[in-house]
């Protein structure tokens, strides 16, 4: 990289939102760069299932690197109660997130992207002509519009001055499956209705290794911990050595944070964009960066937010609405989603026939949903 280059667009990040956003600008012709502090394939704490919303948004002819397909679902309240419920089409695709994570790299680097790795970016300042990145190592390239996807805490999402409203913390294992364990759970996730106000875990199957983990408010750590080795061991999956064991904060935007400052743009987590209930990012870091992309390349940035104000936030104020609902009768959710209205519209979500504000557009529902939150 020479520092009197300059870029159409530049994207810091190389999670699915910023390789969204790089296949979509390269794809459209434009000169694009992407920064990345560390190098794939590299492991990214997440559960990794991907629902058809998530299928739906990535680039045409991407071959997703699936290591087990959902048919089945078991539904349990605070680790009881178990209701488990068979689809007769797929519901859910698992992937490792190191394996997906760098197809979408080599996605973006067919599409003409230059993708940098173990590079840091350290600040960002607005030139007459775009937007200055400098670099760890002292250098620094300039790009006319740059897509921040470094994730909620990163340096992007600070410049651009994005605001939350909550804040999760994520506890996760991965756990190696022996042959039995295999067996039990291919093609079958677990989900639970968890003890913690707005809580819940889950068990992901990756074939030779499960995704365990559970997700709660911020400020209830010790609780949130507590509940994970619960879990893990009402699961009977006690004493195995994880092959990883880490945790994160998802952070959920405010309806009025921006999602630009000038000429930068933030997309996924780096804009605070999950469905609040779920908090499923996956979907929302793959269209948000697409849209990123596709706006940077055509020099449109008031389109992006635009965009993400008509395709992606009515999605998550649903889910606000769902989660405040939920967080005061889990056990009533537990009932309804064993019914079989409830595990319709938990299929259609899954396979991205139907999001939440469906849901709330029938006025019985969002009537209860509303009841409820209240």
């Amino acid at each position: 990289m020479s520092e009197m280059d300059m870029w159409d667009v530049v994207v810091v990040g190389a999670g699915p939102a910023g390789l969204s956003a790089a296949h979509a600008a390269a794809s459209a012709g434009a000169r694009t760069l992407v920064l990345e502090r560390a190098e794939h394939p590299r492991y990214k704490t997440c559960g990794g299932g991907l629902i058809g919303t998530s299928l739906a948004a990535l680039p045409a002819g991407f071959a997703v690197p699936a290591r087990d397909v959902v048919h089945r679902v078991t539904f349990t309240h605070a680790g009881h109660r178990a209701v488990t419920r068979t689809s007769t089409r797929p519901l859910v695709s698992m992937v490792a997130r190191t394996e997906f994570d760098d197809a979408l790299r080599a996605a973006a680097a067919s599409a003409g992207a230059e993708v940098h790795q173990r590079v840091t970016v350290r600040a960002l300042s607005e030139t007459p002509d775009g937007v200055r990145v400098r670099l760890g190592d002292g250098t620094a390239v300039t790009g006319r519009v740059v897509v921040g996807a470094d994730g909620s805490g990163g340096v992007t999402s600070r410049h651009v001055g994005v605001a939350y409203s909550q804040v999760d913390l994520g506890l996760e294992v991965e756990l190696p499956a022996d042959a039995a364990q295999r067996e039990a759970w291919r093609g079958r996730l677990l989900i639970d209705w968890g003890p913690l106000p707005g809580s819940y875990g889950w068990v992901f199957p990756k074939d030779d290794y499960l995704t365990v983990g559970v997700i709660a408010a911020r400020g209830s750590g010790g609780e949130t911990k507590d509940y994970l080795a619960a879990f893990v061991r009402q699961l009977g999956l006690s004493g195995i050595e994880p092959l990883h064991d880490s945790g994160h904060l998802t952070r959920c935007r405010t309806d009025d944070s921006p999602l630009r400052r000038g000429r930068v743009l933030v997309a996924g987590d780096a804009a605070g964009l999950l469905e609040p209930w779920t908090r499923e990012g996956i979907s929302f870091a793959l269209r948000s960066g697409a849209l990123a992309g596709a706006a940077a390349a055509r020099d449109d940035l008031p389109g992006y937010e635009r965009a993400v104000a008509e395709t992606l936030v009515p999605t998550m104020r649903a889910g606000r609405a769902i989660l405040d609902a939920f967080t005061r009768r889990p056990r009533l959710f537990h009932r309804v989603i064993a019914t079989r209205p409830g595990w319709r519209a938990f299929q259609a979500f899954c396979r991205g026939e139907q999001a939440p504000e469906r849901w709330l557009a029938r006025p019985l529902v969002r009537a209860a949903v509303t009841r409820l939150g209240r």
